[in-house]
């Protein structure tokens, strides 16, 4: 199955499902720029509950709509160190933080400037943790109706559907119960080697 679908900031367990499942993975690099989607942020388990990981991004003056692609990053304070700090704060007690920790601070030290190449280097990085092989390609056009599975709903982040996933093991789960469609790094960090296990058995629901 070929399948296209949005780069997005560490990708939620639902995305990275449908990768697993897909022969053939088309990144869309043509589409216009939303607000409060998975194209530059994520949740993570917290003691409280979900918590929101949110790249910030440049505003334009003009207020024209923008291509992802064109997106650049807001580095006026520091977002990146922040995040790792709600990372370990999270997930320090984890089984796995420790075993990927060094494969993923290297992202929250290096310069940022384009959001969409920075979500790629981010998923080539989870690829790498989860032990998968991925082949991927980019759109050349905006196309409304393409021939491929289109997966690109999966960026909304407001009024996701319940996919239905199993519950594993999280780590603060007797604080608030199973968080379900976290980012791919709460697998990650409470399964560890069995992430990609996990995802070969789920199944997307719509």
């Amino acid at each position: 199955m070929k399948i296209l679908i949005h780069p997005t900031y560490f990708p939620s367990i639902a995305h990275m499902v449908a990768v697993v499942r897909a022969e053939e993975v088309v990144f869309e690099r043509f589409d216009n720029f939303q607000k409060q989607t998975y194209r530059n942020r994520t949740y993570i388990a917290h003691s409280n509950g979900k918590l929101l990981l949110n790249v910030p991004i440049k505003h334009t003056k003009s207020g024209k709509r923008r291509k992802t692609s064109e997106v650049e990053v807001e580095n006026s304070f520091p977002w990146q160190s922040q995040h790792w700090k709600s990372l370990q704060s999270a997930y320090r007690t984890s089984p796995f933080f420790e075993f990927y920790e060094d494969e993923l601070a290297p992202l929250f030290e290096i310069p940022v400037v384009g959001l969409l190449d920075h979500n790629l280097v981010v998923f080539e990085t989870v690829c790498e943790l989860l032990g998968l092989e991925t082949h991927f390609s980019f759109t050349t056009v905006y196309e409304p109706t393409p021939t491929c599975t289109d997966l690109r709903k999966l960026v909304e982040a407001k009024n996701e559907p319940d996919h239905g996933f199993d519950p594993y093991t999280q780590v603060l789960e007797s604080h608030h119960g199973f968080l379900p469609n976290l980012s791919i790094l709460d697998l990650l960090f409470n399964e560890g080697p069995n992430a990609l296990l996990y995802l070969e058995s789920q199944k997307l629901s719509f």
